[in-house]
């Protein structure tokens, strides 16, 4: 018999912990200054990026461990003002 009460662990769980997908809408001339400070962190990063009136959403899929890391880039950068949002990789995908 099963417990309800049981963790469920995320959908896409791996040894560096949970695949989220990262995501900020930027204004069109800061693009190049944020894909260069993804180009700076320490794993890689291949966003995809849409565009919209007046902006450019970019997002690409990462391990929660590493989300502290893109914060600290783009604060370094000078993109301390850009919302990370974190979404859950099955979740965040339907969410454009």
């Amino acid at each position: 018999m099963s417990d309800s009460r049981e963790s469920v662990k995320p959908a896409l769980f791996g040894a560096e912990g949970e695949l989220v997908l990262l995501r900020a809408a930027v204004d069109p001339k800061f693009l190049e200054e944020l894909l260069d400070a993804l180009a700076q962190l320490d794993f890689p990063v291949n966003p995809e990026l849409h565009h919209r009136l007046g902006q450019v959403v970019v997002e690409f899929p990462a391990y929660d461990k590493n989300v502290e890391s893109v914060s600290n880039v783009l604060r370094i950068a000078g993109l301390d003002g850009l919302v990370l949002q974190v979404c859950g990789m099955l979740t965040g995908a339907t969410a454009n």
